[in-house]
């Protein structure tokens, strides 16, 4: 390879001649290489080593091979343009998540760094958490041996702590291994064989979606003490590189265009997302690309780009992208100006240019509920349409690249803007009935609108943000309230609803919960907590911008203005607690539309959740006929991506059952929000299903 790639391929002068520089013959492999295991520092581990085998074997004996997407031949091998390490790396054999910048784009969402032409900074900031979200500053190869401003390797220390704003990646206090073999259970890998780790469709990208966030939450919720007493954690690197180094992932199988199972507006809220289901196989680096085989040479040309505000990119346009290269010095503290070079992402861009082949797009936006992290938009296929190359605001040369959308494919990137135009006011929605048919009652207000015909609404009810209960509950088990005066803290033994709720707050540090429990227990009325406690979140009303609409065929439905996370709170099921006994009556004048009878049993549970249905400490059915909230307009789906979950919460006189309903997957803005309505104990007469996804059963109960 030519050692002065790229070394003056940029002149000071205003002409550039690029076709000079597209003939240097490009990388020849950007994999990176680790050092010997038994080279690095490792933590103390007590008891026998630990025995790590390669995916493909020979296994020693007692140990047995946990690889279920493991595929044998080409396919484990790297891509000649890879920018992550081969799914063969042994888990043990580094101590970083698998995907390397390798010299490509770095993103301005990596926030914290001193200088984008470093492939790894420490972060500045004081410490993270799982919720913090720079996902785009995922570590690689680089947090063992980091690369100096000099380009030398500098040896990094594997256990830091907080004041140097650091991470902790491995922990011996965490059993990784059993947490991920208890998620599992309740998922059927045995379907992954080889090809669906290569190609994926969209059960498979949902699965390991689910997988993965599961897995980072519990975590999380496992390192909660820790973080309690100082120690910055990952745990989304953490689980995104074990996943990796298992093989559990899907779409491993670099590819230009469309990824299998992945649909133009989905999001995602961690970059080691991406990565899994073949999106963007960076973690940090913004622009991804792969070899192509031109007679007898191969060439990289670029297959997916991310853009999130770092660089000087023009993003106001929906449907046209001015992307800027990666490279150069853009620190205005550093002195030193570095002129962007035609090599690595940027010489892929260029091949690409010429090339015309479609390249992935995702849009790193703001997140409103946290504004130092971002969310990242699949905005579909892009083709550039040229490239020059122009002076930044930091006086280096830039390579600059316009991007063009290709026609014809569902809204993504333009109904994020449209959303937040309806928000400022600036353009009116459609079809507004009422601007709040809450009257006040919610702190945030719930629009509703019809679009479709010409309804004026749905049947009247007073709204009610609350369960109305109509006599006291006699509770079998006595009621304790905590007093944590100063709200309920991880790792704290003496707080009563912790030890209620098996030694663990049921919520992270901003509100996701962790799982689905058969009940979860949040703090009550006599609790000393204030209101903003952690375990007070479904306590809290509506957090997302909610609007009732009008379906086509389903009646009217609820969706939200604002993206929900998974594992996010929506809202509860509000109305009148009636006597059990009378729904079959009701149900006898069909009057049951309205009922929620949280006796029923899920007809598919969520999967790597509670492995059993719910179970409540006495029957509840409530009535949102003549009172109710937003909760009474959700539908029937048979791929819901909402599900429900029985919360006890403790007063005076013992426990008030209420439910409350959370996210299981990531949900962009206006699209439906359903839960499974589940099955009763007695059979019932079935009703039609529209719910039109894949897995529909054509009725429901």
């Amino acid at each position: 390879m030519d050692q002065n790639l790229g070394q003056d391929s940029v002149p000071a002068s205003g002409s550039f001649d690029k076709s000079r520089v597209l003939d240097v013959r490009p990388l020849r492999r950007l994999v990176p290489v680790f050092p010997s295991p038994s080279n690095m520092p490792s933590f103390p581990t007590p008891g026998a080593p630990f025995v790590c085998a390669p995916p493909s074997g020979p296994f020693p004996s007692g140990v047995a091979p946990f690889y279920p997407f493991f595929s044998s031949g080409d396919s484990q091998r790297p891509n000649v343009y890879s920018n992550t390490i081969s799914d063969a790396v042994p888990i043990n054999s580094f101590r970083t998540p698998p995907p390397s910048t390798a010299g490509a784009r770095v993103n301005g969402d990596t926030g914290p760094s001193k200088s984008t032409r470093s492939r790894f900074q420490s972060q500045s900031h004081s410490g993270f958490t799982e919720e913090d979200g720079y996902d785009s500053q995922s570590l690689n190869m680089n947090d063992v041996e980091g690369t100096s401003k000099s380009g030398r390797l500098r040896k990094r220390s594997q256990k830091r702590t907080r004041g140097s704003g650091d991470i902790v990646l491995n922990s011996p206090e965490v059993d990784t291994d059993a947490i991920l073999s208890n998620i599992l259970l309740s998922f059927n890998l045995a379907e992954f064989d080889a090809s669906r780790k290569t190609d994926g469709d969209k059960g498979s990208v949902g699965c390991i979606l689910l997988i993965f966030d599961l897995f980072r939450r519990k975590i999380s919720q496992a390192e909660d003490v820790r973080e309690a007493h100082g120690v910055s954690r990952r745990p989304d690197l953490r689980a995104g590189a074990i996943l990796m180094n298992k093989g559990i992932r899907t779409n491993a199988k670099k590819r230009i265009g469309l990824v299998p199972g992945v649909e133009v507006g989905d999001i995602f809220f961690f970059r080691m997302e991406m990565c899994l289901v073949g999106l963007h196989s960076p973690s940090m680096a913004g622009i991804d690309y792969m070899g192509l085989k031109v007679s007898q040479e191969e060439e990289p040309v670029a297959v997916s780009i991310v853009s999130s505000g770092g660089y000087e990119d023009n993003v106001e346009d929906a449907d046209v992208l001015i992307y800027s290269g990666s490279g150069g010095n853009f620190n205005k503290k550093d002195k030193e100006v570095m002129d962007q070079k035609l090599e690595r992402g940027n010489l892929a861009l260029e091949k690409s240019v010429h090339r015309g082949n479609e390249i992935r797009v995702i849009r790193g936006l703001r997140d409103a509920t946290n504004p130092s992290c971002k969310i990242y938009v699949y905005d579909g296929l892009y083709r550039i349409q040229e490239s020059w190359v122009e002076k930044g605001k930091s006086g280096c040369t830039v390579f600059k690249y316009k991007l063009v959308r290709l026609p014809g494919q569902p809204e993504a990137f333009s109904k994020w803007k449209l959303v937040q135009q309806w928000k400022e006011s600036i353009t009116s929605r459609i079809g507004v009935i009422l601007p709040d048919l809450t009257s006040g009652a919610e702190n945030i207000p719930v629009s509703l609108v019809n679009d479709v015909d010409d309804e004026k609404g749905p049947e009247y009810f007073s709204y009610l943000s609350s369960l109305k209960y109509s006599k006291p509950v006699d509770s079998v088990d006595s009621a304790v309230a905590c007093t944590c005066s100063g709200g309920c803290l991880p790792g704290n033994s003496n707080c009563a609803c912790i030890q209620k709720n098996a030694g663990y707050l049921p919520y992270t540090a901003n509100g996701i919960v962790v799982d689905q429990k058969s009940v979860m227990h949040e703090c009550g009325s006599s609790c000393l907590c204030p209101s903003n406690c952690r375990n007070r979140v479904s306590q809290g009303g509506l957090k997302v911008h909610l609007e009732v609409f009008k379906t086509r065929n389903k009646g009217w439905g609820l969706r939200s203005w604002d993206p929900i996370r998974a594992g996010a709170f929506v809202c509860v099921y509000a109305g009148e607690v009636i006597d059990p006994s009378k729904i079959e009556e009701l149900r006898g004048e069909n009057e049951d539309d309205y009922i929620f009878d949280a006796t029923r049993k899920p007809v598919e549970p969520v999967p790597g959740d509670s492995h059993v249905a719910p179970k409540i400490p006495f029957p509840l059915a409530i009535s949102a006929k003549s009172v109710g909230n937003v909760a009474r307009f959700m539908n029937h789906s048979c791929s819901p991506n909402v599900f429900w979950q029985p919360v006890l919460r403790e007063n005076n006189k013992g426990y008030e059952l209420h439910i409350a309903f959370y996210a299981i997957r990531h949900i962009p803005p206006m699209a439906e929000l359903t839960y499974d309505y589940g099955r009763p104990d007695k059979a019932e007469r079935r009703k039609h299903c529209q719910c039109g996804s894949s897995k529909c059963r054509g009725y429901f109960f």
